[in-house]
């Protein structure tokens, strides 16, 4: 299983952004798979997460209403789309993959992921 994130950069506060995670090496349709960033010193966190199955999403309360998940089957891809970008959205931006559906209660949870992609960096200037 290979994860392959895309699509970070530097941009100016109340740009958009467009990421893009790569997936190779299982069958993407039973797969949940997770956004998740990390700023220094912080903690990790969910930005937004989908089972690919169903189309169910989860999105963290400090994006809600500026990101937007989508998947491509065809091309074995999840895309996050960011706009309204701010300083706080400055992080390291990881996807990762789980190999069955995850209940929505939970997708949410680093700890249910059992593979992750190497991350890109998305720097907000102010």
């Amino acid at each position: 299983v290979q994860l392959q994130a895309s699509g970070g950069g530097l941009v100016q506060a109340g740009g958009s952004l467009r990421l893009s995670c790569s997936a190779s090496g299982f069958t993407f349709d039973e797969y949940a798979i997770g956004w998740f960033r990390q700023a220094p010193g912080k903690e990790r966190e969910a930005v937004s997460c989908i089972n690919i199955s169903d189309g169910s999403t989860f999105y963290g309360q400090s994006v809600a209403g500026r990101v937007t998940i989508s998947s491509d089957s065809a091309k074995k891809s999840v895309y996050l789309q960011m706009s309204s970008l701010n300083a706080e959205d400055t992080a390291v931006y990881y996807c990762a993959a789980r190999n069955r559906r995850i209940v929505i209660s939970s997708i949410h949870l680093a700890g249910v992921y059992d593979y992750w992609g190497q991350g890109t960096q998305v720097t907000v200037s102010s």
